[in-house]
């Protein structure tokens, strides 16, 4: 995501995964301190990540739902995706809560 922006609705941008793949992302929801939801897509594969937070006395709790999907030659790419994908955002989650935390 741009560092020069603010998040908001339809923001579009490009990512260099750790795999080497570069997917298209948009924001397709986004609720202040509630909802953030992106849909990413590269070739014939398209991923979905919906994140909801509720606030916590001390943080908030973040609940992480997804999807991978593929067609054709890329069905067999979006499954072993879709396998890894739970463990690749719960480090990413991880992640972002350190820095957020160091900021504080």
């Amino acid at each position: 995501m741009p560092a020069d922006e603010e998040p908001h609705l339809g923001q579009a941008w490009s990512e260099l995964t750790a795999v080497g793949v570069r997917p298209h992302l948009v924001v397709t929801e986004f609720v202040p301190f509630r909802t953030w939801a992106e849909r990413g897509t590269w070739r014939g594969v398209e991923a979905s990540l919906r994140l909801r937070f509720t606030a916590l006395g001390s943080g908030c709790r973040v609940q992480a739902e997804g999807e991978v999907t593929g067609t054709g030659v890329y069905a067999v790419a979006a499954v072993s995706s879709g396998v890894l994908a739970g463990r690749a955002i719960a480090a990413d989650l991880r992640k972002a809560g350190r820095l957020i935390a160091e900021r504080a």
